[in-house]
Order: structure tokens, then sequence, then C-alpha cells
């Protein structure tokens, strides 16, 4: 395994890679780069460009959380459960790996009580520092296993799945290759776009790390790399480039279409397309979170995950930002095809926390 000072060093330099544009081939100017981020890649606060003890002034019963999740999208369920709990939330937004690696580097000064993550390779990356608490059973069975740390230590909050969002004016299904690693035959030059320092990506390319050996994912991303993929810095904007005709195909999580059609039209020419056989490129990941060994407010943190578990809480992920609900009983959107009905490959979302590993692949093939 990756040691602590490689781990810190690796996350750090995300962050500094995040804000340019990486390699490969960038969206062209006046292109459609610029859409509003929904899972952010800056390292933006609440108090604005300002430091974690800046931005956030802790009071006694307060709830400190770090979030790798955007404000658009999970902004309203802090808001409500402030109202509910009488709680006062105070959030440090920012990229999921930044924030980890802050975590990291804070030790036992960082002010924050729970860590919010995009996706579970970061929570497992704080885990393995022992930097995550067991939660009580009472939240962990409120999930099912496969959405949860083997070790009590974090829970996922919604699911989203692996897609290729493609341009339905320029691709029909059949056109679209049967494995990811089809896209790395050269007819796919110039037709595709990623986002890699989104930390979606980067736990998809984890899980092909776990799934298919460390040669196999360095032959993907090098044969995609090859291919002069367009660089996004997310996924809303990769979405925007395939609805625009910019590229073809893009790598992304499935609800990001659903985001760009409710703010552009329903009759954008795009399209999620999964993959059968259970597939990576169809992988169903998780957003999740936990709470942190230096909290100073542990309790407050619980009683958020009790609340993110609500029924309330995943009708808004299910209705609102088009995820999956993980509790049973709660109604998927009608737009999406029910989870049981995606291929996913077979990986214990526990395994992905190599995160420092991943980037270092990343860095070594060029993508970042």
């Amino acid at each position: 395994m990756i040691s602590r000072g490689n781990l810190v060093f690796a996350l750090a330099l995300l962050a500094l890679l995040a804000a340019a544009a990486g390699c490969g081939q960038p969206p062209p100017e006046g292109g459609n780069s610029g859409g509003s981020s929904q899972e952010s890649t800056s390292g933006e606060t609440t108090g604005g460009e300002t430091t974690a003890q800046e931005a956030l002034a802790p009071g006694e019963g307060s709830l400190v959380v770090y979030s790798g999740r955007s404000e658009e999208l999970v902004g309203p369920i802090f808001e409500q459960f402030e109202e509910r709990s009488g709680v006062d939330v105070q959030v440090r937004y920012g990229e999921t790996a930044e924030l980890a690696a802050t975590i990291l580097e804070e030790g036992e000064n960082s002010p924050a009580d729970l860590f919010f993550a995009q996706d579970p390779g970061a929570l497992g990356a704080l885990d393995d520092e022992g930097r995550l608490t067991k939660l009580p059973d009472d939240i962990l069975g409120s999930v099912p296993a496969e959405f949860k740390a083997d070790d009590g230590d974090w829970v996922g909050t919604s699911g989203r799945a692996r897609v290729v969002a493609y341009n339905t004016e320029e691709l029909q299904e059949g056109d679209l290759p049967d494995s990811i690693f089809g896209f790395t035959n050269p007819e796919w030059e110039g037709r595709i776009g990623w986002a890699p320092t989104n930390g979606s990506f980067q736990a998809f390319v984890t899980a092909l790390r776990v799934l298919e050996g460390e040669d196999r994912a360095r032959e993907w991303l090098e044969g995609v790399q090859a291919n002069d993929p367009f660089v996004y810095p997310d996924n809303l904007s990769a979405v925007e480039g395939v609805a625009s005709g910019e590229v073809q195909a893009a790598f992304v999580n499935h609800y990001y279409l659903f985001q760009v059609k409710e703010e552009q039209g329903q009759d954008l020419p795009a399209a999620n397309y999964f993959f059968d056989g259970g597939d990576p490129g169809s992988l169903v990941l998780a957003a999740g979170a936990g709470v942190l060994d230096t909290a100073e407010n542990p309790e407050a943190g619980r009683e958020f995950l009790e609340f993110a578990l609500s029924e309330e809480a995943q009708q808004y992920f299910a209705d609102e930002t088009y995820e999956y609900p993980l509790v049973e009983g709660v109604e998927v959107n009608e737009e999406l095809p029910p989870l049981s009905d995606i291929q996913s490959p077979q990986v214990d979302l526990s395994d992905l926390d190599d995160l420092g590993g991943t980037l270092e692949l990343l860095q070594e093939t060029g993508v970042l």
C-alpha cells in the first residue's frame, strides 16, 4: 500500500493540477467547458477564496463539513438539516481529493467534523490513515452492505453509475463498443472526452486497477490518451460537449445528462449508454460520508448522516439530483433505469482506497 507521505503528496499534487487543463485536447475557445460544475474542482469555500481556518469559525454545537460534493447539489440538504435540527452547519466546498489531502495535512488541528465525499476512494484513503470513526449500527443498517465500508467507518448516501454519454445525432447505440476498452481503438481519435480531475473518474480508474490489474488499467489510459481526448474540467461540461457535438461521446456519471436536459431542454441530442456483462464502464459508485476522528462535534455529524439517509433526504437525491437512493422503499426517479437493471461489475467499494496509487498512474501516463 502506498505510504502516508506519498498519499498526501499525490493528493496535494492533484489539487494543483486540477486548475490546469491536464493534457490531451482541450475544449476549443467558445466551447462548452464553462458550464456550472456539479462536482466542483475548485477549492471553493463558503467564505470565498480563503483558507479553512478563515472561512470556518465553528461555535459550540456547530457542525463543520468538508464537502467534495458541490453546493448546488447538496446545499439544500444542509439547509434542511439545519432547519430541522437547529445545528449551525458550516461547509467548506471543494474537490474531493483536495479536501482529503487537506484533512491529512491538518492532522489533529482540522476543524472538520464530517467529510462528505463524491466517491468511496477518498473516504477509503482517509479510513486507511485512521481518520474516520465507526458509525452506529442504525446508520450502517440503513443501506445495503455494498454501499458502506467493510469496517463501518463510512456510509454511502446516494448511488451513481458510470456511463458513456453520446450524441444521438452522430451515433446510435450500435455504433458504441461493447466494452469501455473499445474506446482505445484508433477510430475514436478526436471523438471522445473525459474529466480526469473528477473524483468519480479516479474511483473508476481505481476499480479498473482492482478488477483488471495494473497493466490493463495502464493500457486503457494510454490507449484513450493516444486518441487525443478532449479534457474537460468536470462531468457537466463533458455532457455539454457531447450535446453540442464538440465530442461524440464522454465518460461521465449518469445523472449529469438529466441535469443538462433540465437546463437546456429535454430534446437535447444526448443519451446515456450502459455497458452489459459487468463491464467496468458501468461501475456503480456511491457518494458517502464519515465522521472524523478529531471531530469536536461527532454527534452532530452522526445526526446529519441519519438525516441524509432519511426518506425525505433520499427522495431529494432521487428527484432533484437524479441519483439512486440507497435506502429501501424510496422511489427511484422515473427517468432512470432501476439500479437492479444496471450490470455493474462486482467490486467491493472498500477496495477502492488506493487513491494515491491511481493518481500516480494518471501522472505516469500523462493523463494528469
